[in-house]
Order: structure tokens, then C-alpha cells, then sequence
């Protein structure tokens, strides 16, 4: 028979476990939730704003002839006359380096490694595709 003095215990952990787990995944997610909130911007003037928008473009073809903005110079003379093309221009420059699939991995990266001696750091290697 049943005993109706018998009071029955409650085994509260495993509602325990399942509130510590979804408080530990409220503190990792709470700060990384951002309220935006939409708001009206007030119409500036109608000028354009002129960007000087400044690059160096560096081709190089298979016969090891290096285009320096439509300058032809030889790979064997392109640091000297990269350091005299880049005397006062601006170290953040972005510059595109062009250059022939057949060409030998060095002569590429000899010119690379010119235009990091010369001081520039935006310096990216462009391919197709």
C-alpha cells in the first residue's frame, strides 16, 4: 500500500544543469549582439567629393621587359628606376603586379622584392580569373 505521509523529494539537477548551460550561452552571446536602431540621415550638399585615387601599375611580359606606368624599362635596371619613380610619392600606394605565366618564379619575385625594399606595403600580384 501506498504510504500518503511519504513526501516526494524532487531531484532538481538535472534543471540545474540545463539553466547553467543556457546562462553560459547568454554571457558568450550577449556581448556580441548589437541593437541598431534605424534612423534618418539629414541630406549633406549635393558636391562631389574628388577622390585622387592614386595606383601603380607594374607589367611584366615574357621578355623580361617590365612596363612601369607606361615606362619600358629592362629587369635588370628596374630597382634603380623604381626608386627614382617612387621619390615623393605616397608609401601607401596601392601597386598591381602583372606578369607573364611563363616568366621564371624569380624574375617575379625580384621585382617584388624591389618594390618592398622601396618602402611600399600594399603591394598585390594580379591574376585571371
Amino acid at each position: 500500500m501506498y504510504d500518503f505521509n511519504d513526501k516526494p523529494e524532487l531531484n532538481i539537477t538535472p534543471l540545474v544543469d540545463i539553466m547553467l548551460v543556457l546562462l553560459a550561452i547568454l554571457m558568450v552571446t550577449a556581448p556580441v549582439i548589437e541593437f541598431e536602431e534605424p534612423i534618418q540621415l539629414p541630406v549633406g550638399s549635393k558636391s562631389k567629393q574628388v577622390q585622387d585615387f592614386q595606383k601603380i601599375d607594374i607589367i611584366i611580359t615574357k621578355d623580361r621587359i617590365v612596363t612601369l606606368n607606361k615606362n619600358k624599362v629592362e629587369i635588370t635596371n628596374f630597382p634603380d628606376s623604381f626608386l627614382l619613380f617612387s621619390t615623393g610619392k605616397d608609401q601607401a600606394t596601392p601597386i598591381y603586379i602583372r606578369a607573364d605565366k611563363d616568366l621564371k618564379y624569380d624574375d617575379i619575385i625580384f621585382v617584388l622584392k624591389s618594390v618592398k625594399e622601396a618602402g611600399f606595403l600594399k603591394v598585390s600580384l594580379v591574376t585571371d580569373g
